[in-house]
């Protein structure tokens, strides 16, 4: 017989559309299997240096990780020399982030923070926020979600970026749930699939070793919507890799990633850049 823990989703777990849900859904024995999901050494083979060669690319040093879990981006950006805040809305979280870090030498600076009210908690601006994970689709209300992006964008300094990844939910709404299972979650005894989908709710059930079930209920973003979110905010330049890569078919990719700058082109600029961009499309005919 499986063993359900989790209860925060009640009689009728569909109905569970709320953003204040995920501080409940992350129970403790939920986070003390979150790793198994990740499997770290297998994230980071499967990443690369993709993360840290955008932030690089930007010149970013201080980083604000607001969807830290448990550590595992973290870690990675310390060791490569950034400076790091790590922040979540889950305290659960946060504290396997902190051992998990202090097991890889390093004294996290963690703050627990909800995203509607970011810059009360989190002081000080920084070159650029990264919400990985999936995270930002724990948010049900558009009006949730405009706040937060606000919060976001404020926290960055002028030339600033965000880095913002989603599950490619456009396929799994359209087409049905495939994954590759080869990018983000890549755990080998792990189960991890949409038990119920609609244009309002994708409710995943994460299976682990013994027989551990877990469920999250997470809004199904579509792509084009969260980048036109961004837009709307005052992001000035979006762009989407899927699966890191920037050129890729629509329903191919388990993640999108977006990279969402904050940095104000002048009508100049942007011709100049236009006019580059054509080039290289001549060079590469």
């Amino acid at each position: 017989m499986t063993e359900k823990i989790q209860t925060v989703h009640g009689d009728d777990p569909t109905a569970v559309r709320h953003t204040d849900t995920y501080v409940d859904e992350y129970i403790q024995g939920f986070v003390d299997h979150w790793d198994h999901l990740i499997d770290w050494d297998q994230r980071a083979k499967s990443e690369g240096s993709f993360f840290i060669d955008q932030l690089k690319a930007r010149g970013a040093h201080k980083i604000l990780d607001v969807a830290t879990g448990t550590g595992f981006h973290s870690v990675r950006l310390i060791n490569e020399g950034f400076d790091v805040v790590s922040a979540d809305g889950s305290p659960e979280m946060l504290c396997k982030a902190f051992l998990n870090a202090k097991r890889h030498s390093h004294v996290l600076r963690t703050v627990q923070a909800d995203w509607r009210w970011l810059n009360r908690d989190v002081h000080g601006k920084f070159d650029a926020v990264i919400c990985l994970g999936n995270s930002f689709t724990h948010l049900f209300s558009e009006r949730d979600r405009r706040k937060v992006l606000a919060e976001f964008y404020a926290v960055l300094r002028h030339d600033g970026a965000l880095i913002l990844d989603q599950r490619n939910y456009d396929s799994i709404i359209d087409d049905g749930f495939s994954s590759k299972h080869a990018y983000y979650y890549c755990g080998e005894q792990v189960k991890a699939e949409p038990e119920y989908v609609d244009e309002g709710l994708a409710r995943f059930r994460y299976e682990f070793p013994g027989e551990k079930v877990f469920h999250l209920n997470m809004f199904p973003l579509r792509k084009d919507y969260t980048v036109r979110l961004m837009k709307e905010v005052g992001f000035q330049t979006i762009t989407t890799y899927g699966d890191f890569q920037e050129t890729y078919r629509q329903n191919d990719p388990d993640f999108f990633v977006h990279v969402a700058e904050k940095h104000y082109q002048t009508d100049e600029e942007l011709a100049e850049a236009e006019k580059g961009e054509m080039r290289e499309a001549v060079a590469s005919s």
